[in-house]
């Protein structure tokens, strides 16, 4: 006997009816993306190895540790499975000239893949939504997307977000931070970390980033970095205040919120919860202007962010909000073999009238037919037994609600009889 296959570990199955909540929260998506004028737009899994590492970093931990990479066989080609999508939309939008008639606002879902150690809310594979805007500089763009981010956790029903906002200047700002966060740090080497020591010289910056609870009495006095923005920097981030306070919304500064990836510049934000372990950032992004250049176009201002879609599953279901599929309206139980033909017509008018109708198949007698009809969560079950066929009928019965089982006549094309009975028990 063939050993039994599995699943890549961190890499997980989504099967009802847990996929009906993710269909449920892409929809919700979909239209929320809509209301603000972004446009759908999907990328390859697979990118060159080369893309990731000019865009995110070649220090950072992703490119370092987490990436997917490999050989392609045929060409010798160097490939990743994509670690996340922002580098992958903004080599699409050069390679395809999308910014040629000015910005575009961009949207996206799907999964990423980083090698990690598996724990919650953190997975081998795993997906993001994300919104890109390229080719807007100010920081109206950036409160834009922020509210786009309040905005569906408002339509999904979620609470108790938490927004937190930074600034990282430009790059010349970040120099000379980054010689006063060496030479601090320098002078309190022996109580870094090993992680920290490493990355002393080549990211300094992602020390500040550490959860290591036993550095954040250092870290809380490292030199900041808002306070070598120049008047530039400084403008676009008040600016950036301004507009949130005027649309209602809370934040915090975080001195320390830097990212992950080599490519943010200016203002880069977090939404956190405090539902999710470790794992608190739910969405998150900021302004990488330097990217399109960076990737091979014309230089153009971009920012946006990604949330992950697990996390905030997660989220729904702490909050009781775990989305079922929609019940059929009907289940057609099959008591009588040669009715079978008219059972399959039948329920394709209906359907073609918009009902949601599963036809029973395997066999069984009507008592087992009917047990899973119940199972099913359907309101009606329709019967064809040889009664019904000899006079052209089907039987209704209603399973949510007593009542005797009603017979409606087939006859008529659709079935506006058994229809209009079907649509006046609300779903």
């Amino acid at each position: 006997m063939n050993a039994k296959l599995g699943a890549v570990k961190g890499m997980n199955d989504i099967l009802p009816p847990e996929s009906a909540g993710w269909e449920w929260f892409e929809a919700r998506v979909r239209d929320v993306m809509r209301g603000y004028g972004y446009q759908s737009v999907r990328t390859p899994i697979v990118e060159p190895t080369a893309l990731f590492v000019r865009s995110i970093g070649e220090v950072t931990d992703i490119v370092e540790k987490e990436m997917y990479s490999f050989t392609d066989s045929l060409n010798g080609e160097a490939l990743t499975l994509r670690p996340e999508n922002t580098a992958a939309i903004v080599r699409a939008a050069v390679e395809h000239n999308l910014l040629y008639d000015g910005g575009k606002r961009l949207w996206y879902t799907g999964p990423m893949f980083r090698h990690e150690r598996p724990q919650r809310g953190r997975y081998r594979q795993f997906h993001q939504v994300g919104a890109e805007a390229l080719g807007f500089p100010g920081p109206d763009i950036d409160a834009e997307l922020i509210l786009l981010a309040r905005r569906l956790w408002t339509v999904l029903g979620l609470r108790g977000l938490r927004l937190e906002i930074n600034c990282l200047g430009q790059a010349d700002e970040r120099a000379r931070h980054r010689a006063k966060l060496i030479a601090y740090l320098e002078q309190h080497a022996g109580q870094l970390d090993d992680d920290a020591r490493r990355r002393l010289y080549s990211n300094p910056l992602r020390i500040l980033d550490s959860k290591n609870p036993a550095l954040q009495p250092l870290l809380e006095q490292a030199p900041r970095l808002l306070d070598e923005l120049g008047e530039d920097s400084r403008a676009h981030f008040d600016g950036l205040q301004r507009l949130l306070r005027a649309a209602g919304q809370d934040f915090t500064i975080n001195p320390r919120l830097v990212r992950g990836l080599d490519y943010y510049n200016l203002t880069v934000f977090e939404w956190v919860s405090e539902h999710l372990g470790a794992q608190a950032t739910v969405c998150a992004g900021g302004r990488y202007d330097g990217l399109v250049e960076q990737i091979g176009g014309k230089p153009a201002p971009a920012c946006g962010w990604a949330l992950g879609v697990e996390r905030v599953l997660d989220l729904l279901a702490q909050a009781g909000r775990q989305p079922a599929a929609p019940a059929p309206d009907a289940y057609v139980v099959l008591a009588h073999a040669p009715a079978l033909e008219r059972a399959l017509q039948v329920a394709e008018e209906l359907r073609a009238a918009g009902m949601r109708i599963v036809m029973h198949a395997g066999g069984g007698s009507l008592k087992s037919q009917m047990k899973k009809a119940d199972a099913s969560g359907a309101r009606h079950a329709l019967i064809f037994g040889e009664r019904e066929w000899l006079a052209g009928e089907v039987g209704v019965k209603s399973l949510r609600e007593a009542g005797e089982q009603q017979q409606r006549s087939v006859a008529l094309q659709p079935p506006a009889l058994l229809l209009e009975m079907l649509m006046a028990t609300p779903a």
